[in-house]
């Protein structure tokens, strides 16, 4: 893999693979909490409309530009990042990165496009209402971080939406789409070093040398961060209890601790039927469709929580057996046989998701905006590796602490 920062500043990975299916992403430093002087959502509609035209293609040769090719173009907006990427055969990655960089700096923004996409954006936020366990998370996201940036939705709101205008997207692309904020990186079948030398070619096309270069990526100081408790329960008519206890949890500069949280969370309620809550809620006694433990991790903090959905009639006994396993957890230390198996497990699960050429071109571009770098598979087996029994059930008792933690309940 090369890593490297183009002159006018853009950071840059590439990793060779062997398959013929080729993946480019543009990761922007610049997400709902950056929203600052804008309208609420409009980091999230800004995404939406860069593929309504730009100032060399119209809407529909954005549209069809890689689709003629087989390919697929896409793009995501979170609470720190936007990310546009692409999908196509090896040959054809010159025009999808070009693509990606004319996008995020040439797009166009008709008005005719703002207001239509204005009405499938408001149809999105309605839909999570229809979504009991989705907006669930976002609104319980909302509470624990109210008054903090990340507390802010990332769709943002019908009225907010309706607000957004044609000059407020050029000025939000304007001061935040600066090469010293961007990352991108590829994955494909591809001499690293000819690849490199492209992307620094095309930066320059795009771009001023010198007009973002980036400051040196360091954790941030310390910022002094009080969640909002809170014991909230909403009526909502719902056929289905759902519910989500949870607290806030080590930021992406938190090491080692943030690598303890992460595999504290996949033992307790991880993708993987073995999982303890799996194993107790679903497999065990049938209460639940699905439990999970998931843990987002922020600049700032994170956020670690347990998230179910069950019948009225099963509620207390999930929050019941869900208090006792997590109390097992903070009593006493895994053996070291269940911490060998879980450290296995959870590093099984990485290599196997990192063996997807897409996920792993996203997964380099966060690394790179994050840390200025990405991490080797020897360095995250290190990591993993390097957590004791002792981190596992700190983590448990820092995370989950009947004291601490926070719920959200809708009936």
């Amino acid at each position: 893999m090369i890593i490297g920062v183009t002159d006018c500043g853009m950071k840059y990975a590439v990793r060779r693979s062997g398959s013929s299916v080729a993946y480019c992403a543009l990761s922007i430093k610049c997400g709902t909490r950056d929203e600052d002087g804008y309208h609420s959502g409009i980091a999230h509609f800004t995404e939406h409309t860069l593929f309504k035209g730009t100032a060399r293609k119209s809407a529909s040769a954005v549209n069809s530009y890689l689709d003629r090719l087989g390919g697929e173009l896409n793009a995501y907006t979170t609470k720190e990042e936007i990310v546009i990427h692409a999908t196509v055969l090896k040959e054809d990655l010159g025009k999808a990165a070009s693509l990606l960089l004319e996008l995020a700096t040439s797009a166009t923004f008709p008005e005719k496009e703002i207001e239509k996409e204005k009405g499938v954006v408001i149809d999105e936020i309605n839909s999570y209402k229809d979504s009991p366990s989705e907006e669930i998370y976002d609104r319980f996201e909302e509470l624990l971080f109210q008054g903090h940036p990340l507390s802010r939705p990332i769709l943002g709101t019908s009225a907010s939406v309706k607000r957004i205008t044609g000059s407020e997207l050029h000025r939000f692309i304007a001061e935040k789409f600066i090469p010293g904020d961007m990352a991108f990186t590829v994955v494909a079948d591809v001499s690293e070093s000819q690849m490199a030398d492209r992307i620094e070619r095309l930066s320059g096309k795009f771009f001023t040398a010198g007009t973002g270069i980036p400051a040196p990526v360091e954790p941030p100081l310390p910022e002094v961060f009080a969640a909002c408790r809170f014991d909230k329960t909403l009526n909502k008519h719902n056929h289905q209890v759902n519910c989500i206890i949870g607290n806030t949890a080590p930021s992406l500069y938190e090491d080692p601790d943030r690598i303890s949280a992460a595999l504290l969370c996949n033992i307790l309620g991880g993708p993987a039927s073995n999982s303890i809550l799996n194993s107790a809620l679903r497999e065990k006694y049938g209460w639940v469709y699905g439990v999970e433990c998931s843990y987002t991790q922020y600049a700032d903090a994170g956020i670690a929580a347990i998230s179910f959905g069950c019948d009225r009639s099963n509620y207390e006994k999930c929050l019941e057996v869900i208090g006792k396993e997590v109390r097992k957890l903070q009593d006493s230390e895994l053996s070291q046989t269940k911490l060998k198996a879980a450290r296995k497990q959870f590093l099984g699960q990485l290599a196997i998701a990192s063996d997807n050429g897409e996920s792993q071109c996203l997964s380099m571009g966060k690394s790179l905006l994050a840390y200025g770098t990405v991490m080797s598979d020897i360095q995250t087996r290190e990591k993993v590796e390097a957590v004791t029994a002792a981190a596992i059930r700190d983590s448990a008792r820092r995370i989950f602490g009947q004291t601490d933690c926070s719920r959200l309940i809708y009936l």
